[in-house]
């Protein structure tokens, strides 16, 4: 409900376009550092803890900053704060991956990705508090009420799971080693990553797609309302028609594609997501018609892409490496995505057209790079020496 609106919250509330970047970028310099440590953490305090307390930390503290906030110092503590999401976020994807077995993790991710979309059907909900009690007021109350239900969800989930064996056998092994051996298993981490090339594509597509993932979450509302003058309780919309198409997508298209297309599916969302962000720069119209066709296009586009992307990067991992490479590869991401929101803050003024033109080519090259790694993984598929070398 609150993500449609932070960025015009943010603007309400007096910050500049650049305000905003800096905001941003700020949050994601805070979230390379957690990333640099979540592994150690995860490792050390077990996967269920290490979300819990820093669950409760970035997320359930940071919304009721950002309900209280009242100008930049309020955002950028808030932004601090919700930096160390990076624990609890490699936490998680260890607590859900580690027992699943590897032919099984396409459809946990799908189904992470039909929550989400659920929870996008309540983004109208979000509009109407808009509506009714203005941008600042009702960001206020869409905040509060995120800190109850992030609050309850957080405590629901610590005593409704268990934790993984890997994370019970790493906690035990991570007692007995001191920083300076585990900083040392962290370095070896970063060799073996650039030693292994087609590790490093599917990573290079994981980082891009967070890049404009990044982009456009911070302007893609603000272009909307300020730029295209869509007006502000509409934008809530939007989401909601999204989460609707993701749903027809799940249930009519994905039960068609075969597991062995997996990579051509991501290739087609990529396609179908450059595209949608291309129609609202080629032809700015205001047209709710318009736009509608570009959301249309991104929610399919997203839901054939994501969660085999998710799997992909997740099955390349070793169970026993996971926590450390995958807080590697945030790392790696945050490095990359980092300058996102000041680089977007500055183009939004150049242009506004401009983050979405970097929306569009990071898709673009995200489908090269996954051509790329499946020519890569078919030919180490077809010739079994290679794969030795």
């Amino acid at each position: 409900m609150f993500s449609t609106y932070a960025t015009l919250y943010m603007y309400e509330l007096g910050l500049t376009e650049l305000n905003i970047g800096w905001i941003t970028t700020i949050g994601l310099i805070v979230q390379v550092f957690s990333s640099l440590i979540s592994g150690y953490l995860t490792d050390r305090l077990g996967r269920k803890r290490a979300i819990l307390y820093f669950d409760l930390l970035s997320w359930s503290l940071a919304t009721l900053l950002w309900a209280a906030s009242q100008n930049l110092w309020f955002f950028a503590a808030a932004a601090v704060i919700n930096g160390f999401q990076r624990v609890p976020h490699i936490a998680f994807y260890c607590l859900i991956v580690e027992d699943t077995r590897p032919s099984d993790r396409t459809y946990v991710f799908t189904l992470l990705q039909i929550i989400g979309v659920i929870g996008g059907l309540f983004a109208p909900l979000g509009g109407l508090l808009v509506h009714q009690y203005g941008m600042i007021q009702g960001m206020r109350m869409m905040y509060v009420l995120a800190f109850l239900f992030m609050t309850f969800q957080f405590v629901g989930r610590q005593l409704t799971t268990r934790e993984t064996e890997a994370g019970i056998r790493k906690r035990q092994e991570t007692r007995e080693l001191g920083l300076r051996e585990i900083m040392v298993e962290y370095g070896g981490a970063f060799r073996e990553l650039w030693v292994e090339r087609n590790l490093l594509l599917i990573f290079g597509v994981y980082i891009l797609f967070n890049f404009q993932a990044t982009l456009k979450s911070t302007y893609l509302s603000l272009y909307l309302a300020d730029y295209l003058h869509i007006d502000s309780g509409i934008l809530s919309l939007f989401p909601a028609v999204s989460s609707i198409i993701m749903l027809l997508t799940l249930w009519l298209l994905m039960p068609k594609i075969p597991d062995q297309s997996a990579h051509r599916s991501m290739m087609a969302g990529f396609g179908l997501s450059a595209l949608s962000n291309a129609m609202l720069v080629l032809y700015p119209s205001s047209s709710l018609l318009w736009i509608g066709l570009s959301t249309i296009l991104a929610a399919v586009g997203l839901m054939i892409s994501s969660p085999y992307l998710e799997a992909a990067v997740q099955n390349a991992i070793d169970d026993d490496k996971r926590a450390k490479v995958f807080s590697t590869l945030s790392v790696l991401i945050l490095l990359f995505t980092a300058p996102a929101g000041i680089i977007g803050g500055w183009a939004y003024k150049l242009d506004p057209r401009i983050p979405l033109w970097l929306v569009t080519a990071a898709f673009i090259l995200s489908y090269m790079l996954l051509h790329l790694y499946r020519r890569r993984t078919a030919r180490n598929h077809n010739s079994p020496q290679q794969l030795s070398q």
